[in-house]
């Protein structure tokens, strides 16, 4: 028979079982409920340094990164949850895609060996995780039928778009400086083995060997180096002893001082001075862009929205003190609206040997 005491002891284990059941499944509940922290608000600078960051540690694991302005943050393309992990515990947003790195940079490959047409440019956009192929006004008949050809067989990896204007090789840059033919803008100031250089395109550079800061003037400095194309880069040093900061022409009447250079984010917020249209913004659409101008290829590029004309080829593209690029070309103009790509400073910097001062 079952005693009193008895029926309450059952009773207390029974309760007791039914608590911790009861907790337990709350806590089940509640870890899988709790959403993962949201990312430390960055600035574009913090966000460029981070994805350069997160690119180094991760490698082709990530598919490409851009920064959402309004929600101030990092956003990472990944394929696989490991990584995405990886990625929020670096203080960046993981997205989740389609296309991995390995299969963009294939339609890439693609086009470099079946599209290299004059008046042609394409680029990774991060944002739509696809290919994103230009064609200028140039661009028509068997030529437009070829690249249309070779984009459709890319399936929905690659778009295409075509832009007013022609892709071409702009002439200028921050400060004016001169040629016999031609005038350009000066990129930066650098040195090398301890003297001042100054960077400025290499389509630039291949006019003359020797430049001058004003037009019919005795030269300042002489071309050591000049690749274009493939790149589009050219280190001139300075021959006469005039001052040269490391700053930036606001055509505003003051400078914006250089202090270190830096690579470019997709989303982030750019100025580019040159010498016809002085300074105007823009955006970061796409990097390491190819563009096939009618003098030849070059790779490696920033891709933007930001305007330029002639005269603005060798000019700086920068955001507050970090150098990011010199203006190579593009099309369209700064009435109508266009399209510009710069040489990356950092790369131009490595092939030269030369530094910010």
């Amino acid at each position: 028979m079952t005693t009193r005491r008895t029926r309450a002891r059952r009773a207390a284990l029974a309760a007791t079982a039914a608590a911790v059941m009861t907790a337990t499944a709350l806590g089940a509940q509640g870890a899988g409920a709790a959403p993962p922290p949201d990312p430390t608000p960055l600035t574009d600078a913090q966000a460029g340094a981070l994805a350069e960051r997160i690119t180094h540690d991760l490698g082709d694991r990530t598919a490409g990164a851009y920064y959402d302005a309004a929600a101030r943050k990092l956003v990472v393309n990944v394929v696989d949850a490991r990584t995405a992990a990886a990625v929020r515990a670096s203080g960046a947003e993981p997205r989740t895609v389609a296309r991995s790195a390995g299969q963009l940079a294939a339609a890439v490959r693609t086009l470099d060996d079946q599209a290299r047409i004059p008046g042609t440019a394409w680029s990774v956009d991060p944002r739509t995780d696809r290919v994103v192929v230009k064609a200028d006004s140039t661009v028509r008949g068997e030529r437009l039928a070829r690249l249309e050809k070779t984009v459709a067989s890319l399936g929905d990896t690659a778009t295409l778009r075509r832009v007013p204007g022609a892709f071409r090789p702009t002439l200028a840059g921050g400060d004016a400086i001169y040629a016999s033919r031609a005038r350009c803008s000066l990129g930066f100031n650098v040195t090398k083995n301890g003297q001042p250089h100054f960077l400025t395109a290499g389509h630039c550079g291949n006019i003359s060997s020797t430049w001058s800061d004003r037009q019919g003037g005795a030269a300042i400095g002489r071309v050591v180096k000049s690749v274009f194309p493939r790149r589009d880069y050219a280190l001139v040093q300075y021959t006469a002893n005039i001052a040269h900061p490391s700053a930036v022409n606001l055509y505003n009447g003051g400078q914006q001082t250089i202090t270190a250079a830096a690579e470019a984010t997709v989303g982030q917020r750019v100025q580019r001075s040159g010498s016809t249209t002085r300074l105007h913004g823009g955006q970061v659409t796409g990097l390491n862009a190819t563009v096939n101008y009618a003098e030849g290829t070059v790779t490696g590029l920033i891709d933007t929205t930001v305007c330029a004309e002639p005269g603005d080829s060798g000019g700086a593209l920068f955001a507050g003190t970090s150098a990011l690029g010199i203006t190579s070309g593009g099309s369209g103009n700064c009435s109508s609206g266009g399209e510009t790509f710069f040489q990356p400073v950092t790369s131009a910097l490595r092939d030269t040997g030369a530094q910010l001062p």
